[in-house]
């Protein structure tokens, strides 16, 4: 496949002109040399457009990489620095980069939140959670209450160094809601819809009392980690339906 025949290929159903408030430039952000002829034969999938990332992938021998948080955020930033290095090794390796923020966040079937609703079980899940007038989070009941040691094991079955936990909610958690990355302070759109807990990547010294005034557990995964999950079930998606193969390259940060 081609680079524009893969972008048409995960818009089809990450539908990036739905989300025009994100402030990530969607899609292709950086192009290969030709990108209608060009065979592409294998895409590295990643959280973030880091410089390591994009060794990695020219180390793989791919000749995309597909990111969560690209390198275009809304304005045009002067190419110094890291930014220069960035786009210089994609450009002088011809690697294209295609970044999904929002829409993979969104995604029912291939997103980070619905996602992980998805390895916890959850029935009856829903969209939920705003931002920026788009809705990009899931909510739903597990099926079996669990304690919120419980629920984390599920939710991050291989271990989570970076993990806070605020087990201020009921002793067995049901009515889950999920949003990935940065979004701790959503935590009181959590409470409003009557869930046990919510589950996000950062949690901040302000949502501390918030969540114990409103008896709810708080976990917060890691930023990284909870936006594993989207990329990851786009490459199987990408492997399972087309002829181009997938490589996940892990660089977690910790936080």
């Amino acid at each position: 496949m081609t680079l524009n025949e893969l972008s048409s290929f995960f818009n089809s159903f990450l539908k990036n002109e739905e989300y025009d408030r994100d402030i990530s430039l969607n899609g292709v952000q950086v192009q290969n040399s030709a990108p209608d002829t060009k065979e592409i034969k294998k895409v590295a999938f990643a959280v973030d457009a880091c410089l390591e990332t994009i060794k990695r992938t020219i180390q793989a021998d791919a000749q995309l990489l597909f990111t969560h948080h690209g390198i275009f955020w809304g304005s045009c930033d002067t190419i110094t620095g890291s930014h220069y290095n960035r786009i210089a090794a994609l450009i002088q390796n011809d690697v294209a980069l295609y970044a999904s923020h929002i829409p993979l966040d969104a995604n029912n079937l291939y997103g980070n939140n619905f996602g992980m609703a998805s390895r916890l079980g959850l029935k009856d899940t829903q969209p939920f959670g705003t931002w920026r007038g788009m809705t990009l989070g899931a909510i739903g009941n597990l099926e079996k209450p669990l304690t919120a040691d419980e629920l984390i094991a599920k939710a991050f079955p291989h271990g989570n160094h970076s993990l806070h936990l605020l087990p201020f909610g009921k002793e067995k958690l049901s009515r889950i809601a999920i949003i990935s990355g940065g979004a701790g302070e959503d935590v009181e759109q959590a409470i409003e819809a009557g869930a046990d807990a919510f589950i996000t990547g950062e949690v901040g010294h302000e949502q501390y009392h918030v969540a114990e005034e409103n008896g709810i557990t708080l976990i917060a995964g890691g930023h990284y980690e909870t936006e594993t999950v989207g990329v990851q079930l786009v490459k199987a998606k990408l492997e399972a339906e087309t002829d181009v193969e997938g490589v996940f390259i892990d660089v977690p940060t910790g936080l």
